[in-house]
């Protein structure tokens, strides 16, 4: 099995290419390192440094014909950077997103796997929010994932890619066996900067708004353990492997936690006072998104066994407690 990762230095590509690996896969990395860390990446792995805009660098890796599987993440996803700079987002993740699966069918990569997300759906309309849920993007970040899902169900009905869109909800933790701890650089997501406010490298956590219609007030996400990820990926592998048509599902853990929550459980596990301050709430920001994945355990056979609370909050708190001391 040989398989590409586009973005596979970054924090969930490395623990896919662990994956990967630990299965005996060769493994192949391409990335700009814009976000990735080059400590990420195994020596096994073959190396390609630069970006999926480079048309002359994926011709070169993608017609050498090493590849079986392309797996994509080399995407921004930051939501509230993208609905203050669509323009970045537009031209990596859609443009650069398309000119990598026109390189795949032009080389004869007949399998892609995309990196997708619960931004796709928007602000719900029933929970538990499954793969039938209307796709209404609130903010410019789902809408180009949501893009590039269109997409490749037009290049599988016309060229014959089949792929697998994996919709993940919210990535969290790192490796439970501790052999990846690379900490993304100038993180956006809610744990990363909890444990950034535990190793007193912030001052305080900032809380967007706590008057939503939730328990406690504060946005309910579902938080899927990245181990459980890389998972995903290897079983979207074998589903292709076995010629199977093209699929979209949900990887989520199915249970709501709350900033609230998040918030005192890395206190309670830190043993740390993680100062916090209440601001507005943020454009684009769903008050709940929980998601059933039921279709992936169906099919995919895939289940979310690391995604508790604790072993997040454990291994993210020993992984930046290695680094920042």
């Amino acid at each position: 099995m040989k398989v590409l990762l586009c973005g596979g230095a970054g924090y969930i590509g490395t623990h896919v290419a662990l994956e990967f690996k630990k299965r005996g896969a060769k493994v192949g990395i391409l990335d700009d390192f814009s976000s990735g860390l080059r400590e990420n990446v195994d020596p096994s792995s073959v190396l390609y440094e630069g970006s999926i805009l480079d048309e002359k660098l994926l011709d070169q890796v993608l017609s050498s014909g090493e590849w079986d599987y392309v797996i994509h993440l080399a995407a921004f996803k930051a939501a509230g950077e993208s609905m203050l700079n669509p323009s970045k987002y537009a031209h990596n993740n859609i443009s650069g997103s398309l000119l990598l699966i026109e390189k795949c069918v032009t080389h004869g990569v007949k399998n892609f796997i995309l990196s997708s997300s619960a931004a796709v759906y928007g602000e719900p309309s029933y929970l538990p929010i499954d793969e039938k849920h209307p796709t209404e993007p609130t903010n410019y970040y789902g809408y180009t994932k949501l893009a590039i899902e269109e997409n490749l169900a037009w290049f599988a009905r016309l060229k014959g890619l089949n792929y697998v869109s994996l919709r993940y909800f919210n990535a969290a933790g790192y490796d439970i066996d501790g052999e990846r701890s690379g900490l993304e650089s100038n993180p956006a997501n809610l744990i990363p900067i909890v444990m950034e406010v535990a190793c007193g490298k912030r001052e305080l956590i900032e809380i967007y708004g706590d008057d939503y219609p939730t328990p406690d007030g504060t946005g309910v996400r579902d938080y899927v353990h990245v181990n459980d990820l890389a998972l995903g990926h290897a079983l979207a592998v074998d589903y292709l492997e076995a010629g199977n048509k093209p699929l979209v599902v949900n990887l989520g853990s199915e249970k709501g936690l709350s900033v609230r929550e998040i918030i005192d459980g890395a206190r309670r596990i830190t043993g740390k006072p993680i100062p916090e301050r209440i601001v507005g709430r943020r454009l684009g920001d769903p008050a709940n998104l929980v998601a059933s994945s039921a279709l992936a355990q169906e099919v995919l056979g895939w289940s979310a066994n690391h995604s508790s609370l604790d072993t997040i909050i454990e291994t993210s708190w020993r992984a930046y407690k290695e680094n920042m001391g």
